[in-house]
């Protein structure tokens, strides 16, 4: 145990107190919040043009401010890259933050001064909240790695730009530099199967304690290092791996392959992180659901989610205090970036109220209702896993689209799945996929009992397949993860061929 970790517990204690202190005042944190929002946003064009100074309320809020996606926000987004100050939030941002869009081709987020605390003080939270909760503080002491984009940034404008976790990547604490791999020339390759080579080839014969990524990107790391090292195991490459940082995606589906690389389990934490925000994290080991950042930049509105689409009306967003628990809601976000009733297309439900707890379940614009049945990435998660327990194996990725014209017999739903070992039976594995979705979703139970559907059909893709399927499509990077659900095929188009 070393000075670092030793200082690491009552730094821990202090925070994780003081955080969920605030936790437990939800209204007064986000009240707070808006209070500073609302002041900046004054001394903008969008809150002149919006009358933000006569907004004092959640209600005058959302009465003021119409809901956007990205596409709404493209012309103000257009003036700030242009060179003009005081669009969406005082002065220029410090940085645009490049992501794929489903409908707007790449998306450019501002990150303020004011928000970049956001993004790199949530994530510090989330691993104190860690070692507080759990008293292990021994990873501190070894080398981490962040599977992440270049830092490199390129500029659109004047403005530095690159994606979230390369501009991330070039603020980390001066505490962390010896600790924190791979090296700056490695991150920087631009190519990510070089990349990953480069890296393992970096870390292999290092003390790796905290690994951190998007399991499907950590999985293909893992493959290589095992194969390069002709190890079984990750834990026989490193022994004191203990802890494994992920987000952007569910765990669940991923966790059988992932505890057969690795050889065993290891205690993970659980990040929300998005370019418009950092909104939540895993504060506890065994608590179910993940800690809303209340107050650090962000205001949140909550639309329930059967009055998403065009039908919605600004008076259908919620505040903190009026959610309630297991129901479905789209997000709205008001934040220091100069977002202002963005909706960032991810829904949530509630476990906990006090503090409020989140689970992310899914994408407003990716499911499948093609029928009608408007199944949810929740939905189809928790099928695979239930049928992973009834016919054991190991899926490295999937997806689902809707077959509506086959060949022959009815339409149905197809599972797209690479498996890095299939079940022995295929059959019994796709039927108890589809028990456990007429579960979970009773419109789409109806559909298959009134022989609208015949139950899904499975089809495998090939080791490696998702992984050239996404690169191309330009989508082979650290934060790019492959969508659990189409309404149409043209998504899947190519995919296990």
């Amino acid at each position: 145990m070393t000075f670092k970790s030793t200082l690491a517990r009552p730094l821990a204690k202090f925070t994780t107190e003081a955080v969920m202190r605030r936790a437990l005042q939800a209204e007064e944190s986000q009240r707070n919040v808006l209070e500073g929002l609302l002041k900046a946003g004054t001394r903008t064009a969008f809150g002149a043009e919006h009358r933000m100074g006569d907004v004092h309320d959640h209600t005058g809020l959302v009465q003021a401010v119409p809901l956007r996606d990205y596409e709404g926000f493209k012309p103000y987004i257009e003036r700030v890259v242009s060179g003009e100050k005081d669009v969406l939030w005082p002065g220029q941002p410090l940085y645009l933050c490049k992501t794929s869009g489903t409908t707007s081709g790449a998306k450019y987020i501002p990150i303020t001064k004011a928000s970049l605390p956001n993004h790199i003080g949530s994530a510090r939270r989330a691993l104190l909240a860690y070692i507080a909760h759990s008293g292990r503080a021994d990873f501190v002491d070894g080398k981490m790695i962040f599977l992440q984009g270049s830092p490199v940034l390129d500029h659109k404008g004047t403005i530095p730009m690159g994606r979230l976790s390369g501009i991330v990547a070039n603020h980390v604490p001066t505490y962390l530099l010896k600790n924190r791999m791979p090296s700056f020339a490695t991150n920087s390759i631009p190519d990510w199967e070089t990349k990953v080579e480069a890296i393992v080839g970096e870390t292999m014969a290092e003390d790796m304690r905290l690994i951190s990524g998007i399991p499907a990107w950590v999985q293909m790391y893992f493959e290589r290092l095992l194969a390069r090292t002709g190890k079984a195991t990750v834990k026989e490459v490193f022994p004191h791996f203990s802890l494994f940082v992920y987000g952007g995606v569910n765990y669940a589906p991923y966790r059988s392959r992932m505890e057969a690389l690795i050889g065993g389990t290891v205690p993970s934490v659980e990040l929300f992180p998005a370019s418009e925000g950092f909104i939540a994290y895993q504060d506890k080991e065994n608590e179910d659901g993940l800690l809303l950042v209340l107050d650090n930049g962000i205001y949140y509105g909550f639309i329930p989610l059967d009055r998403t689409g065009p039908e919605r009306s600004r008076r259908t967003v919620l505040s903190i205090a009026e959610v309630e628990l297991d129901t479905q809601y789209a997000l709205v976000l008001y934040t220091n970036a100069g977002l202002w009733g963005y909706e960032i297309g991810d829904t949530v439900k509630f476990v906990s109220l006090s503090p409020p707890r989140i689970k992310v379940t899914g994408r407003t614009k990716h499911f499948t209702s093609a029928f009608g049945e408007h199944v949810i990435a929740e939905e189809v998660e928790g099928a695979l896993k239930d049928a992973m327990a009834v016919a054991p194996c190991e899926v490295a990725e999937f997806t689902v689209a809707p077959q509506t014209a086959p060949a022959e017999g009815l339409p149905h739903h197809e599972w797209f799945i690479e498996f890095a070992a299939a079940p022995a039976d295929m059959a019994r594995f796709a039927m108890a996929i589809d028990a456990a979705l007429q579960q979970r979703n009773p419109y789409y139970r109806d559909l298959i009992t009134g022989k609208v559907l015949r139950p899904l059909m499975i089809t495998s893709v090939p080791r490696g397949g998702f992984a050239a399927w996404m690169k191309a499509r330009g989508m082979n990077d650290a934060q790019s993860k492959v969508p659990r659900l189409a309404n149409d095929r043209r998504y899947v188009e190519g995919l296990g061929a």
